[in-house]
């Protein structure tokens, strides 16, 4: 039976039910799962959201020490407050590119040795360009034994999405800390696998400026559950205006 033109007012053939059907249910179903992935990506989310306020805003505990180095996880650990005894390697301080609200210019990062040898590398904060030299801040330079807490966060290897570190002319756009360390001669096996965005805690001179750690996870699941279940009552919709009985003009004619 060839198939009839639906402008001549005409049921759709059985052949053509049959391929609306099918298509409907693919696409109904492609959507709803879409729907329920961004349900279940939205609790996942408040989950975490609420595991991290509960890290960010909890008592320090110790940083974890080289016993526990392969246990650092960024499910379990990041973001969690801790705070460590050391002393700062300030002649070994690296710079990062950073841009904040108090403008362009640089994170220090500092290597901080605990009292076993182990390094934990410490961003003590922002500086602006024309502060970026250790000799233009001299007052910062924190010597002897000094306490930090602040937030533990994850090694950023290789660079951003839009350059990549240069460690061989020390530029740096992440927060690299194993090549930052390589890069001062400091033996890899004794540096730790993450970084401490180190607090408001003021320091001498004012500088670097510490707390600027900023934690937003966007959370638009819902919108976009919405999104694909809209589409798949849609595509219902558009099956049954398709495939809704009609009635022939023959019909609709004087007997």
């Amino acid at each position: 039976m060839a198939d009839t033109d639906m402008s001549t007012g005409k049921n759709p053939p059985i052949r053509t039910h049959i391929v609306v059907c099918i298509l409907a249910a693919i696409l109904f179903s492609g959507f709803s799962a879409l729907g329920v992935w961004q349900v279940e990506r939205r609790a996942w989310k408040l989950d975490l959201i609420e595991r991290v306020d509960a890290r960010v805003h909890g008592d320090p505990l110790t940083a974890p020490d080289r016993a526990d180095w392969e246990n650092v996880t960024r499910e379990r650990d990041e973001y969690r407050k801790v705070t460590l005894l050391g002393k700062y390697r300030n002649d070994l301080e690296s710079h990062v590119y950073a841009a904040t609200d108090y403008g362009a210019g640089y994170w220090v990062i500092t290597p901080f040795e605990r009292v076993d040898g182990t390094i934990i590398m410490i961003n003590r904060g922002f500086v602006p360009t024309d502060r970026r030299e250790p000799d233009t801040r001299a007052d910062s330079m924190i010597d002897g034994e000094a306490r930090v807490t602040g937030l533990l966060r994850m090694d950023e290897p290789g660079g951003t999405f839009i350059r990549d570190n240069v460690p061989g002319e020390d530029r740096w756009y992440s927060r690299d800390v194993r090549a930052m360390a390589a890069k001062r001669g400091l033996n890899p096996y004794d540096v730790a696998p993450y970084f401490i965005d180190a607090d408001d805690t003021s320091n001498p001179g004012k500088l670097p400026v510490g707390g600027l750690t900023r934690i937003s996870f966007p959370n638009n699941h819902l919108m976009y559950a919405i999104t694909w279940f809209g589409m798949a009552v849609l595509t219902l919709v558009a099956a049954w205006i398709v495939l809704r009985p009609r009635r022939n003009k023959d019909d609709d004619s004087d007997p």
